[in-house]
């Protein structure tokens, strides 16, 4: 029997979109999956991938059992700092799950059987000494957006694929910035330990928030989540300005009422709301320096959803302290978490959170199925659906 049974169905026609459904047959992985993709005309379309699954495959051989791929998890299974069990269960339909710490124990015995190396956290990335001694890995697995955590030029040169999943963390991170944005505006956290101190007898009249109808917004980087902050931010009246390395298409900027500033200068002096939603490069490292800070409004909130390196933080933390800018509310810092005696952490016009901005169940499990999905796909010698290309590789480097 070949390795790989590839058939194609067509299932279904409307409108402008096919839905072919391709089930793969793996007699060496015993591994039966039903792999859905859906074909759009449209150019940004996000194929959903659904799967069925059998546990093991019997072959020929009646008496013969085949076994799931090996799939190597960064983390543990369940716990504060692992992935959550209902999400590891997901993988476990199609995959022997080795969390990180039981690999270390036995690696003689798992070395060889890895096919994918699954990375849930950002600790525990491959590094050459992993890679060496995996002489089976096919690919490595990153949820999000963000490539920064990854050597890829390293990881290439062992011949290994990398995928994430940029198209499944948008949405909950463009809604994020927005939280972030409205917490800072209206003083939220402020207003809940007023409301809970013990010796208070009547609400104040005299805290006064920042009106976010009819604020400026800023939002520097205008791919797929800063293009969703602008939709959201429409519908808070808000004017936006935005800043990118490409001027997006007239449709686009009409559809969310944005005007397109080609020097951040000009933006940073205009805004009262400043969005970072940048990926981490060395030319984004430390974006918003001392000089750009003085640049905003006195009365102005900086956000940060992107990354901690692209903010140089001592210049923020001064700025903050002298009412050179009105206030920031950051997702992200460098390092995570912070130093618990730092600066930032103790500032009243600061919200700091723990890179929450994707952390809603149905995002996760969404990333884990997008995540399978690319496994999958690697292991069947079949197209990556979000395969980083060499592009992606360069500008990360």
């Amino acid at each position: 029997m070949a390795a790989f049974l590839k058939h194609s169905l067509l299932l279904n026609f409307r409108s402008q979109t096919h839905i072919v459904l391709q089930c793969h047959l793996s007699c060496q992985a015993g591994l039966f999956v039903c792999y859905q993709r859906l074909f759009c005309k449209k150019a940004n379309a996000s194929p959903p991938i659904s799967f069925c699954s059998r546990k093991s495959y019997t072959g020929e051989n009646k008496n013969q059992v085949m076994e799931k791929p090996y799939l190597l998890l960064n983390c543990e299974k369940g716990g504060i700092h692992g992935i959550h069990v209902k999400l590891a269960a997901i993988l476990e339909e199609h995959f022997e799950v080795i969390p990180y710490d039981e690999f270390l124990k036995n690696k003689n015995f798992y070395s060889h059987k890895i096919k994918i190396f699954y990375l849930w956290t950002y600790a525990n990335a491959p590094k050459h000494s992993l890679l060496q001694c995996l002489p089976n890995l096919k690919i490595v697995l990153s949820p999000g957006a963000g490539l920064d955590h990854l050597d890829l030029p390293l990881i290439s040169s062992y011949g290994v694929k990398v995928a994430n999943t940029p198209l499944t963390v948008s949405s909950a991170t463009a809604d994020f910035g927005m939280a972030l944005l409205l917490a800072s505006a209206r003083s939220l956290i402020e207003g809940v330990k007023m409301a809970a101190l013990p010796d208070i007898r009547y609400i104040t009249f005299n805290w006064m928030g920042v009106d976010i109808t009819g604020a400026t917004l800023g939002i520097i980087g205008m791919g797929k989540i800063g293009y969703k902050i602008a939709q959201r931010a429409k519908g808070f009246e808000m004017k936006i300005l935005y800043h990118n390395r490409k001027r997006r298409s007239k449709e686009d900027e009409n559809a969310v009422g944005a005007k397109y500033c080609e020097k951040m200068e000009d933006l940073l002096q205009q805004s009262d709301f400043v969005m970072l939603v940048v990926n981490l490069t060395p030319e984004t490292t430390k974006l918003i320096g001392k000089h750009e800070l003085k640049l905003m409004k006195p009365t102005a909130t900086l956000i940060n959803i992107c990354r901690g390196q692209v903010v140089d933080q001592d210049a923020l933390v001064e700025a903050l302290q002298n009412g050179v800018i009105h206030a920031a509310a950051l997702d992200v810092t460098y390092p995570e978490p912070l130093p618990r005696d730092h600066p930032l952490l103790k500032l009243q016009n600061v919200i700091v959170t723990a890179h929450i901005g994707a952390r809603t169940y149905s995002t996760n499990k969404k990333v884990v199925e997008r995540m399978l999905a690319n496994g999958l796909a690697a292991l069947a010698g079949l197209p990556i659906p979000d395969e980083v290309t060499q592009s992606q590789k360069k500008s990360s480097n």
